[in-house]
């Protein structure tokens, strides 16, 4: 399917684009070239292919959990640069 000039620039007005006519011939011949494309693909036959939004099986990939000493308190806030008792002190973000 060939497209106008006049239909590139009717879809850029539509887009709000600002279209040089060297711009205007550019994207009239790549856009006729990705319609074309998309005619081949109409021709295929997808009788009894259901219809999907995900070609593929959606599956989490998770690792499994392992159980594992954490560290301790002091060895958290060993280099903390600020620190009150247990706490880590930092300057106030909000009044």
């Amino acid at each position: 399917m060939k497209l106008s000039q006049d239909e590139v620039l009717h879809i850029a007005r539509l887009a709000k684009l600002g279209l040089t006519d060297a711009e205007v011939s550019k994207l009239s011949e790549q856009l006729s070239h990705i319609l074309e494309s998309f005619e081949v693909l109409q021709r295929v036959d997808t009788t009894g292919v259901p219809p999907t939004a995900q070609p593929n099986p959606l599956k989490n990939v998770l690792k499994k959990d392992r159980i594992k000493p954490s560290l301790s308190q002091d060895e958290v806030l060993a280099n903390a640069p600020c620190r009150d008792n247990e706490f880590f002190r930092v300057r106030a973000v909000l009044e």
